[in-house]
């Protein structure tokens, strides 16, 4: 697909309008232009493992591709490889790898990997594009702000200095992540420890991480996405209707609509990752005639828990990880076992379903003790920063602390190796992520932390009117990074923060 055909199909974009709000979500849907198929039709594909082009070195082309989403219909993605989602990086605790990011595309782009210990040349920063292969120009398209342009190519350099988790990379350009996430740039990364390997968790095919996201397709096939600047080259943002959020009409779970997939009657480990842009789900596992599958946390964004928590449903942020063991022995072989999203409504009720197809031997479980985790202990003094997450006048802007987005200007300037106690409050649905370094949860109001606060944090979700304090500490890597919405229209209208580590 060349360059004039790519821009005609953004530019031809058929929208259709919102619904209405929606319970326990902070958006609009937006429905989709063209028949949507039956759930439960094709099977739940699994990412390919990325291979090292050399020893811990790996190269990503990001291109255009055409790819079958919905059955029968051809969808073109911006995709890592041209596949939706990208290849998943797996790597090991304390050897460092590069990655190479190549841009085939028609615009610029800027990789983060979510949930990285990660130098700040290396993190993602907004302004720190990868230009498309042959532009030289020095263009950004962002408000006359510049930041350190790559041409075509740029390296990132992971440490990998961090526990085993459930980590993923997605585009970070400033003003556009939102349309460049839905179009597929996002995939998986995983690191492995030795602690992890040491326990009889669930491994091999009876690991499945599930990338879970919502969209909406127009007529012709194309996502549909309301963005103003349908090129994605120089106005942010997205029509009035939609800037609280896009709400998606098809749930996509690993970039297939609605799948299934048969499992043994045995133990499965679920990554667990919400790739939206703003919907929250809450995920249970029904049963035909009998009660929900309980689901076994060991995990959240920053790794194994210290002991595991059975939950009867998750609720998963955009932005947030879980990491579960599921007993599918519980059922009957032959069950369908489906997800289902109870903040859903319609077709977005809907996840997928597991097939238990047959019996077999598992000598896995979830042992009582999983890993180490250091209570959070905030020391008497501890500095407290408070961040306001509100709309501003307009509607197209979302504000932290009554300020826009501003590169130069820093919200916050920490020590490394201290800790302070940072106070989230909002207005309306955020979820908070904080680049560089995990935090824990301390309380949610004048209460602890809630059912789903356990363990290392990356991103926490902050409901209207609540406020929540976090424990933060940064170490390592001195720079320039960034705290922001993961509602990505809200991160895409400004309402993100320079934080300064010193």
């Amino acid at each position: 697909m060349n360059r004039r055909s790519f821009l005609a199909l953004l530019g031809g974009t058929v929208l259709l309008a919102g619904c209405g709000a929606l319970p326990g979500q902070t958006g609009e849907q937006l429905a989709s232009a063209l028949p949507l198929p039956e759930p439960f039709r094709v099977p739940l594909p699994v990412p390919p493992v990325a291979r090292p082009v050399a020893p811990g070195r790996y190269l990503i082309t990001q291109r255009v591709a055409e790819v079958e989403i919905l059955p029968g219909v051809r969808t073109p993605v911006l995709g890592y490889d041209g596949i939706f989602p990208g290849p998943t990086i797996e790597s090991r605790r304390g050897q460092a790898i590069v990655v190479r990011h190549r841009n085939e595309l028609p615009v610029p782009t800027a990789v983060h990997l979510h949930g990285g210990h990660t130098p700040p040349e290396h993190d993602g920063w907004p302004l720190d594009l990868v230009l498309p292969v042959g532009d030289r120009s020095d263009r950004t398209g962002h408000h006359g702000m510049t930041g350190d342009t790559s041409a075509g190519e740029r390296d990132y350099a992971y440490p990998m200095d961090q526990r085993a988790a459930t980590l993923w990379y997605h585009d970070h350009r400033m003003d556009f992540t939102g349309p460049a996430v839905y179009r597929g740039l996002a995939g998986f990364h995983l690191v492995r420890d030795d602690v992890e390997d040491a326990l009889p968790l669930p491994g091999g095919e009876r690991e499945l991480p599930l990338m879970i996201c919502d969209r909406s397709f127009a007529a012709d096939g194309t996502f549909a996405y309301p963005g103003i600047d349908r090129a994605m080259r120089s106005v942010p943002g997205v029509e009035a209707e939609w800037t609280e959020g896009v709400l998606g009409d098809v749930v996509l779970v690993n970039g297939a609509p609605w799948p299934e997939h048969e499992v043994d009657a045995a133990r499965h480990r679920l990554r667990i990752l919400n790739a939206s842009g703003a919907r929250r789900y809450r995920l249970a596992l029904t049963v035909p005639g009998g009660p929900d599958l309980p689901m076994t946390q060991i995990g959240s964004d920053g790794g194994l828990l210290a002991a595991p928590v059975v939950h009867d449903a998750i609720e998963v942020a955009p932005g947030e990880r879980f990491d579960v063991v599921v007993d599918f022995s519980a059922v009957p072989v032959g069950t369908g076992v489906t997800m289902t999203n109870t903040l859903g409504t319609g077709r977005t009720r809907d996840v997928l379903r597991f097939r238990v197809a047959r019996a077999a031997a598992d000598d896995s479980f979830v042992p009582a003790v999983l890993s180490e985790v250091e209570p959070p202990v905030v020391p008497a003094g501890a500095p407290l920063r408070r961040f306001d997450f509100t709309r501003g006048a307009r509607h197209t802007d979302w504000r932290i602390n009554g300020r826009r987005f501003d590169p130069h200007v820093d919200e916050a300037v920490s020590r490394l190796g201290e800790v302070e106690v940072w106070r989230f409050v909002s207005d309306v649905h955020h979820p908070v992520h904080v680049h560089l370094d995990p935090f824990r949860v301390l309380r949610r109001g004048a209460r602890g932390p809630g059912p789903f606060d356990g363990g290392w944090k990356d991103t926490v979700d902050v409901r209207p009117g609540e406020v929540v304090d976090v424990a933060v500490r940064f170490t390592d890597h001195r720079g320039r990074y960034v705290m922001h919405c993961h509602n990505l229209e809200h991160e895409d209208m400004a309402m993100m923060a320079t934080v300064r580590t010193v």
